[in-house]
């Protein structure tokens, strides 16, 4: 019985269209609606965007405003600014800044200086010069008590600034003030740091009051509609002038966004403003406009007469339209569809047919080149199947023999221990162990101790063998010995290396295997100083571990052996980057090392 399709998601059509309605009517219905929908929607956005196109002109005349007002407090502080740049280069102040003595003369000179200012420039309320060392020259300035006036916050404030030029709003609970004694709300300071231009070291600071007058001048003649009204605040949202009038003295500065300019709408004390807001980069105070929202101008919307006539073209035209897309998009679906059905129905065989260029041809010729690889890879999954079995079997049959002669081999060694025959039950010992580690219960791994247990057992073999001309060494990290490795691949490739590299050669030959981890993976060598390969017959070895399967199995070939490892690595593990990798030179001996990836659960 099939199952019934699952369902991953619905759009926003299947909510209320028929879920088993025939695409060509979805298509039509989907077209009606396009040209339906537009028609009455047309009506509603001619209002809208009437009303945007408004606001921003309207956003736009607020926003010029404040940004001359902007402009205006910039031009004040750009002032202050080089006021500070003045009188830092006076040589009697930068004397008094570097900390030399000033006779009376020259310090009365420097406040003539310095009183110059207020007189040219009556925004200025007053001036002071502080030094390093908290002495200070001022024209109208003066410290309320004998604390040390390095330690304000104003001074910190633009020792931190390195020099740079900073608006630090409200002078509130500062220990200075003015003979003239203006209140702490009717100015705004200003402070910059003077620094040695050799040393960059901190001379001193220089203070300016600015008068609040000139900000309250510069906005409180701006109207916004009847009754709105600018403001400014510092950086922190601290006001620094905000008219009694707007009922609030500051507002959040989340509100602002982190923008440096724009508008937003908020409810304030029951009343719905709408705010513009503008922010200077040189003075870093936001200048913001508030005004009620239902202040905006009223326009006459005339953009309604012709829908009428407009909504009946549209639908006369719209339908007759979508009949014929519908019909002409769903007939070729519908084709390929009977295709796929025949696919699923089970003949791969079956092949779609259209020459069209569009989705729908696209998607055709992909369903006939995906029909084309189903068939290469079940051929492909059929072979590797059965080259898996073929493997399988020939490691049953290797592991049946050494079952068989295990037992018997046990009794051979008894009796010769019993006899006395001590190389004999050496030898028979050996080979009991290699054949018990190769049978290892029928299991295909063994732990990596076991496999270079397995190859020292079949090395002692063939030492009494061959007496002095095979020594041999086995070198195994510790640390993975626990390691699973395929049983059984080191002794073809030893095996090899003796008949074809250490009997070929004059004299004794020594035969080296180690184990080791390179990170994630293992890495087994086995080298030995025999007679080596030239690289013709290096190549042909490469070239048939290359292509393992492909070779038609030869006992006497030299590299069947080591063909067979390579087939049962590239079949448990599928990578081509883990396998056999064989060096060698004539008359230097070969190193064949195997490579193969440690699973998490074996670190």
């Amino acid at each position: 019985m099939d199952k019934p399709p699952i369902v991953i998601g619905r759009s926003f059509y299947a909510r209320w269209l028929p879920r088993h309605l025939p695409i060509r009517y979805k298509l039509l219905m989907h077209f009606l609606l396009i040209t339906i929908l537009p028609s009455f929607a047309l009506g509603i956005l001619a209002d809208l965007v009437t009303n945007r196109v408004i606001e921003r002109h309207m956003n736009a005349n607020t926003l010029q405003l404040i940004s001359k007002v902007n402009r205006t407090l910039e031009f004040y502080a750009d002032s202050v600014q080089n006021t500070t740049y003045y009188i830092s280069d006076n040589p009697q102040v930068r004397r008094f800044l570097r900390g030399e003595p000033l006779s009376r003369e020259s310090r009365g000179e420097a406040l003539d200086f310095l009183r110059g200012f207020s007189t040219l420039q009556t925004e200025i309320a007053g001036i002071m010069v502080v030094n390093a060392e908290g002495d200070y020259l001022s024209n109208d300035m003066y410290g309320r008590s004998s604390m040390d006036l390095t330690r304000e916050k104003w001074y910190q404030e633009a020792v931190a600034g390195k020099g740079i030029f900073e608006m630090i709003g409200h002078p509130y609970g500062r220990n200075v003030t003015t003979h003239a004694n203006y209140k702490e709300a009717e100015v705004v300071s200003a402070v910059r740091a003077v620094l040695d231009p050799d040393t960059q070291r901190v001379l001193g600071v220089v203070l300016i009051d600015l008068k609040l007058r000139v900000i309250v001048e510069a906005a409180k003649d701006v109207r916004l509609g009847k009754t709105g009204l600018l403001f400014v605040l510092d950086e922190h949202g601290d006001p620094i002038y905000v008219p009694k009038q707007l009922g609030f003295e500051t507002i959040p500065l989340r509100w602002l966004g982190g923008q440096s300019s724009g508008n937003f709408v908020e409810t304030v004390n029951g009343r719905k403003l709408q705010f513009m807001f503008l922010k200077s980069s040189f003075t870093k105070w936001a200048t913001i406009g508030a005004f009620s929202t239902s202040e905006a101008a009223p326009e006459v919307r005339q953009i309604r007469l012709f829908v009428g006539a407009f909504m009946f073209g549209v639908c006369l035209l719209g339908i007759t339209a979508s009949f014929v897309l519908s019909q002409g998009i769903s007939r070729p679906i519908g084709r390929l569809m009977t295709f796929m059905q025949r696919a699923e129905s089970g003949d791969l065989t079956t092949r779609y047919w259209g020459d069209g260029m569009d989705e729908v041809g696209m998607l055709g010729r992909s369903f006939n080149s995906m029909l084309t690889k189903i068939n290469d890879l079940m051929s492909l999954a059929e072979r590797q199947e059965k080259q898996k079995r073929e493997a399988e079997l020939r490691t049953l049959q290797a592991q049946i023999k050494p079952h068989f002669l295990y037992n018997t081999l046990d009794t051979i060694h008894w009796m010769s221990r019993k006899r006395g025959a001590e190389d004999v039950a050496e030898m028979v010992e050996a080979l009991s162990r290699l054949f018990r580690i190769g049978l290892s219960k029928g299991g295909e791994f063994i732990p990596l101790a076991e496999e270079f247990e397995h190859v020292r057992s079949y090395l002692k073999i063939q030492q009494l063998r061959y007496r002095d001309k095979l020594r041999f060494e086995l070198e195994l990290e510790p640390g993975i010995a626990h390691v699973p490795v395929l049983k059984v691949i080191l002794q073809p490739i030893v095996e090899n290396a003796i008949y074809h590299g250490i009997k070929e050669r004059r004299g004794p030959g020594r035969i080296t295997v180690r184990g080791f981890r390179e990170d994630d993976r293992i890495v087994l060598s086995v080298s030995d100083d025999g007679a080596g390969m030239d690289e013709r017959k290096l190549a042909l070895m490469r070239e048939r571990l290359e292509h393992p399967a492909g070779e038609t199995p030869d006992a006497s070939a030299a590299g069947y052996g080591l063909s067979n490892v390579q087939s049962r690595l590239l079949l448990t593990y599928g990578d081509p980057a883990f396998g056999l990798r064989i060096d060698s030179r004539p008359g230097a001996g070969t190193t064949v090392t195997i490579a193969y990836p440690i699973q998490r659960e074996e670190i």
